[in-house]
Formats: C-alpha cells, structure tokens, sequence
C-alpha cells in the first residue's frame, strides 16, 4: 500500500497500449498469457476537481476507488514519457468510506502550493468502471504485471470505452517493459497510447482535445499518439488527419537516424482508415518511441 504520509511517493513506471476490442481475444490467447492464471476484479472510480478544473490543469489526478469491500484514494502526478512509457508519483491509501479524506490530501506534496487552497472545492467531476484482468509475469529477470482493463469512461453525458493494456514495472529493469511489449505486439495489434483514463475524462467532458506542440523526434510521436487517443474518443477526423500528419513529420525529420526514418515510414502505412493499428504498426511504434526514448535520456 502507497503511503499517504509525507515521505517521498513511491514512482510507477508503466507501459500503456491501445488494444482494439476485436482484438482481446487474440490476447488472451498470447503464448506470454495463455498458460498464466489471471486475477479478474470489478473497479469503480471516481475522479474530483474543482469547478474550474485546477487539477486537470496542474495534471494531477485524485480518485477513489471502489475495490470489492475497500475504498482506496489515489493522486497521480503527471506522468513523464511517451510513447506509452511514463513514470509518475502515486500515493494511495484506504479510507474508511466513499468520501474524500482531505486532510491527508493536504499533507501531500502535490497539495502545497496553489492548490491547498482548492481542496475544499473538489467534487466528483467523472467515473470510470471496468473489468480489469491482471497478471503477474516474471519477463527477464524482472517482475511485471500486465492488466487488460475493459469498461467505459462517463463524464456528464459523454461516454468513451475503455479498451487497454497497462505493463506496470514491480522490480526490476524498465527495459523489460519494451521487450515484453514487443513480444506481445509480434501478434497482437497494439499501439502506445500517451493518455490517461483521467485526462481522457477531463476532455470529452470539455469536448476539448488539444495536442501537445512538438520540435524534436521523440516530441512528434508523442503528438501523433495523442492525437490518435484523441480521434477514438471524440471521432473528430480531424485528429485522425493530426496524427497522420505528425507522423508524417516524423518521418522526414532530419534528427532520425536511417533506422528511425524506416519505422516512421512504417508508421504511415500501417493505420486502416478507422485508425486502427495492425502489428506493424504496434512493432515500428513500440520500436521508434524505445529508440527516442533512450536518445532523449543521453541528451
């Protein structure tokens, strides 16, 4: 269990990636998952921000967390990444009913500043429930779980499913995260996808979608993941056109070596008209955004 106090927050280090539904049972069938047993669980969450969306502004996240009898509280910081890698702080704790403790909330580093004065006005701002599956893995010298969540996203009268898998580091190297990606996305249609459940929330309850702006190598592809989460959720085509046209970028960019010019240019030939990726695009997309991923780390 993730403290609440005030000692350092513990880091999570996740790979996330968009599954199409047709596709969950060509997962369940993966060699990796088939001959593994599996956890099945009911999650119901609610998420709170102030009126005028100061948390989602500041890109943290506080929800609660209906698990079986308990209720757990979460804040997650933004996370840092893509690609579909991001690392973030999380605190977590139970709490004795479906209520905000907020006088831990105001104990934490998030809520020191700006925001302590914006506790009081948080309020349930939008839900997500799903089915999550979970395995624990031991992929290369290192612990992971890997969850499928499926369900939906309601914020107001706006509604998104949810169709994803998470590969959350235990212990161990990062780097078995890219690799058991891979393997699972040999098979199985996969991409990357750079936004959480909570931001998701915050924008089909805005019907605002911005993208972020983008200069170096690893910046556009985080672009064009972003605006193919976007695309699923709003069906805006023209999310679908940003995507295709940061890619597009992507691969003419002067800063990409010869092997990365080859995986963009994959990239661009690899979406079917409804966005949806085939395994080549899951493999170049997992491919590229490790390579940048390491080169921003040495700069």
């Amino acid at each position: 269990m993730k403290n609440s106090n005030s000692m350092p927050a513990p880091t999570e280090v996740e790979l996330k990636l968009a599954l199409p539904p047709t596709q969950i049972d060509a997962l369940l069938h993966h060699p990796v998952l088939a001959s593994t047993p599996h956890v099945q669980q009911q999650l119901a969450n609610t998420y709170f921000d102030t009126p005028a969306g100061d948390l989602a502004t500041a890109r943290i996240a506080v929800r609660l967390r209906q698990l079986d009898s308990q209720v757990l509280q979460t804040v997650k910081t933004a996370g840092q990444g893509g690609g579909g890698l991001s690392s973030r702080q999380e605190w977590e704790w139970q709490v004795p009913e479906p209520s905000l403790d907020q006088s831990a909330l105001a104990a934490l580093p998030p809520f020191q500043n700006a925001l302590a004065d914006k506790i009081a006005a948080l309020r349930p701002t939008l839900s997500t429930d799903f089915t999550r599956r979970s395995w624990q893995l031991a992929w290369q010298g290192s612990q992971i779980e890997l969850v499928l969540d499926e369900g939906e996203i309601v914020c107001g009268t706006a509604r998104a499913p949810i169709c994803e898998v998470e590969l959350e580091l235990k212990a161990g190297d990062p780097e078995a995260l890219w690799t058991l990606a891979a393997r699972l996305a040999d098979q199985v249609p996969l991409r990357p996808s750079d936004s959480s459940k909570a931001s998701r929330g915050n924008a089909l309850g805005r019907q605002q979608w911005p993208l972020p702006d983008a200069q170096h190598p690893a910046e556009w592809l985080h672009r064009a993941t972003v605006a193919l989460d976007a695309y699923h959720d709003s069906h805006n085509v023209e999310h679908l056109a940003a995507a295709q046209q940061a890619l597009t970028t992507l691969a003419k960019h002067p800063e990409l070596d010869e092997a990365g010019r080859a995986e963009a240019a994959i990239l661009l030939t690899a979406l079917d008209s409804a966005g949806m990726p085939s395994t080549a695009y899951g493999v170049a997309a997992l491919q590229l955004a490790h390579r940048l991923a390491h080169e921003t780390a040495l700069r």
